[in-house]
């Protein structure tokens, strides 16, 4: 009998497991840090830092307010999906948010009414004019959920905060002229164009733009927020005429462009509407004391134009934002699993909106980084290094607008060391390096680093072109490199690395490993150019310093964080590019060492960057990841990244350092070093030619 109660109990248990144990193999959707909305520069960078839209305002990355208030009335009775107020509207109920690369989607619901609520952002990796034009489309879809009829109401408005550095500063506004479409444009009094530089800064020139569609039911107006919010809430209206007070103050009763969307009598049938949003900067980046415009307007376009074209292509470019979307996931998908999807998917806009695409004085497509929230730095090459994959992998033309000015400085009379450069400036002004010692002295640079960093990087770059074309415009710089990690590369002196948060370090050992594949990238490089004789002797050396690495940083089950010290460890992430470039440097027994080592190293949220702290890169786990030789392994590494996201209590867009014990941020966000999760695709040859092939090719 007991032994029967037993069984019984026992049955009963499993029973009660199963659900807790199938919906655990459920893929569940990733509750993000914080929700990318409107996502072009590093300027024009709008993000819900909350779970629900209308629970706090849009923020700037930087964590600065960039208000964006949105009600709805249905049937008469206001209700809120975007912002904290007006306390009048009630909040209606979020449902459901999905993130692509190029679009947020909300979805809400109340009083019979289901409300879809789109951002798009048309980052299309192969179309430099559409990547490069500021310009986000807003899009309302409501219908009834309750088989009754109901009359809805849309209305939008953006504060001046989205225009100003401070809130003390004054604005200005006016309307456009435009054929199709109802303009209206705020910016700032003084218009101070370039005039300041550093990281924790929002854009304070240039002008914010808000355009309506000329249709039945569109209306809008400039004036104070509380104004038009209150009006709409209680009347369904907004006042007639713009508010004519001007300059003043943003925190004075928040001047702001608003609209109101009429959608009429909304059934089972889907009702639309959009508006488009628009941030002009007339001069984007500074470089070499000269400014640059955007590249979308490199033929003297302007913000009308431009605008009314968008809007002529409303329906064109969400079908190609829409397939490209589809076909980017399924192959994420398919290289990593669901959880690499979803990363993926949340850092795509992030990475390209850390950057500007500008047009150089030749011609020539720029794309400047910045380094946000960790100096302000622009176009720093261990920023870029990271990032690369990405654009590697979906347009090399954009990763040769990071590098190319770079080299450009580097071989210019400026430079005078026999190393690599580490940036050009603070953005927004490209004028000459900031970091260390700058071109004074030797002063914590990063000599190994950024000559690896930019060997390797034009390596791979000839690897995915098929050629070494864009590597012979700088070859003797190259090849100074070159030698310079030939006599300092395999036991690096006391120097920081990319990594320079934690401080300097001595015969650092993956330092060793970037300066070993740099120098058997640049023997690819000698051999995709014809120079066979060094093609030879730099392969040799490379085979030579390989061998002996293995030697020095042995430590049994595990290879270490420094030669000279045993007990230690660190991921060796730099040990990727010997697998996707096909060198062949160190023998397979390296990496599924570390590998096997670095699984028995894991906490909750993830692989610590190496023994001396807990906190890690969520970009070099990815490059780690990498060198698994299975996918068991790969998710093994990789699912802690997903599971930090959906917990971390640090709300800011895509940390990419952060403890790995509380889930907490150490340091930076919304940098565009998380182009780097991207890196796995680069290790699937018939993935990587896949999207080579479609990239515009380099005129």
């Amino acid at each position: 009998m007991l032994i029967k109660n037993k069984s019984r109990l026992l049955a009963l248990l499993l029973l009660t497991l199963a659900p807790a144990a199938n919906a655990a193999d459920q893929p569940k959707s990733l509750r993000p840090p914080a929700v990318p909305l409107i996502t072009h520069d590093p300027y024009f960078s709008i993000w819900s830092f909350s779970d629900q839209l209308n629970t706090d305002w849009p923020r700037h990355w930087t964590g600065a307010i960039n208000a964006l208030c949105g009600q709805i009335r249905i049937d008469g009775k206001p209700y809120r999906y975007m912002g904290p107020g007006p306390e009048t509207s009630q909040p209606m109920t979020q449902t459901s948010l999905d993130i692509t690369p190029t679009r947020t989607t909300y979805q809400f619901e109340s009083a019979g009414i289901r409300l879809t609520l789109t951002f798009l952002s048309p980052l299309l990796p192969e179309d430099l004019d559409r990547i490069s034009t500021p310009i986000s489309y807003i899009t309302w879809s409501a219908q009834s959920i309750d088989d009754k009829p109901h009359t809805v109401q849309i209305y939008l408005d953006a504060t001046g905060e989205l225009a100003v550095n401070k809130v003390e500063q004054k604005v200005v506004w006016d309307r456009q002229l435009g054929p199709d479409l109802d303009l209206l444009r705020i910016g700032t009094e003084e218009q101070p164009v370039l005039a300041k530089k550093g990281d924790n800064l929002r854009i304070d020139w240039g002008y914010f733009y808000l355009a309506l569609p000329k249709m039945k039911g569109n209306r809008s107006i400039a004036a104070a927020a509380d104004t038009t919010r209150t009006s709409f809430a209680e009347n369904g209206t907004i006042p007639e005429a713009d508010d004519e007070k001007m300059p003043i103050e943003v925190k004075d009763n928040w001047p702001a462009l608003a609209c109101t969307l009429d959608l009429g009598d909304v059934g089972r049938e889907p009702v639309s509407r959009h508006v488009l949003v628009m941030y002009d900067d007339e001069e984007s980046i500074e470089h070499m004391n000269k400014p640059l415009k955007a590249w979308w307007r490199r033929w003297g376009n302007h913000p009308p134009a431009a605008l009314a074209d968008a809007e002529r292509e409303y329906k064109s470019i969400h079908e190609r934002c829409e397939k490209f979307d589809r076909e980017l996931m399924a192959d994420l998908k398919k290289i990593g699993g669901d959880n690499y999807e979803r990363i993926g998917s949340l850092a795509f806009r992030q990475a390209i909106a850390a950057h500007k695409l500008v047009y150089g004085v030749d011609g020539t497509p720029l794309f400047f980084s910045k380094e946000n929230f960790s100096n302000g730095c622009i176009a720093t090459v261990d920023v870029t290094y990271p990032s690369a994959p990405m654009f590697l992998l979906l347009n090399p033309t954009l990763l040769k607008g990071m590098t190319t000015p770079v080299l450009e400085y580097a071989q210019s009379e400026r430079w005078k060391f026999s190393f690599a450069p580490h940036d050009l400036g603070t953005y927004p002004k490209a004028n000459g390096q900031v970091y260390g010692g700058g071109e004074k002295n030797e002063k914590n640079q990063m000599p190994v680093e950024e000559c690896g960093n930019l060997l390797i990087l034009v390596a791979a770059i000839a690897h995915v072109e098929g050629d070494a074309d864009y590597a012979k415009k700088y070859w003797p710089t190259l090849k100074k490199w070159a030698e310079y990690l030939k006599e300092k590369g395999l036991d690096p002196e006391n120097q920081l690395c990319t990594d320079d948060f934690a401080g300097h370090l001595a015969h650092n050992t993956n330092l060793s490993l970037k300066a070993i594949v740099a120098l058997g990238a640049f023997a690819k490089l000698c051999e995709q150019t014809g120079n066979t004789a060094d093609a030879g002797a730099y392969r040799k050396t490379a085979e030579e310093m390989a061998a002996q690495w293995v030697k020095m940083a042995d430590d049994g089950d595990h290879y270490r964080l420094t030669f000279d010290k045993p007990g230690t460890w660190s991921q060796k992430y730099n040990l990727v590019w010997d697998k996707l470039l096909g060198l062949k440097l160190f023998p397979p027994e390296v990496a599924k060492k570390e590998i096997a080592y670095y699984k028995t190293k894991q906490n909750k949220y993830g692989l610590p960057l190496d023994n001396r702290k807990t906190y890690t890169k969520l970009d070099w786990i990815l490059w780690t990841a990498t060198l698994a030789d299975n996918k068991d392994d790969f998710q093994a590494l990789v699912d802690p990244i997903y599971v930090f996201l959906n917990e971390s209590q640090s709300r800011v867009p895509m940390t990419d350092w952060y403890d790995t014990v509380s889930g907490k941020k150490s340091g930076f966000q919304a940098r565009s070093v998380v182009g780097g999760v991207f890196i796995p695709m680069l290790a699937d040859e018939a993935m990587w030619k896949k999207w080579a092939a479609r990239a515009p090719k380099p005129k």
